[in-house]
């Protein structure tokens, strides 16, 4: 399963970028976000019909 993490702004929450990362990489990104204090939303990431 494949993860889209967004990272949002300090001061009013809003997405400022993203990138989707798959489910192994979740628990790295989100301790590197914690080590900084740094606000992210994680969700699943939308498929595509092929």
């Amino acid at each position: 399963m494949r993860f889209e993490i967004l990272r949002l702004d300090d001061i009013d929450g809003t997405p400022v970028d993203s990138t989707v990362v798959d489910a192994a990489s979740v628990n790295r990104i989100v301790q590197q976000a914690a080590a900084i204090g740094q606000r992210i939303w994680i969700r699943p990431a939308e498929t595509s019909a092929s």
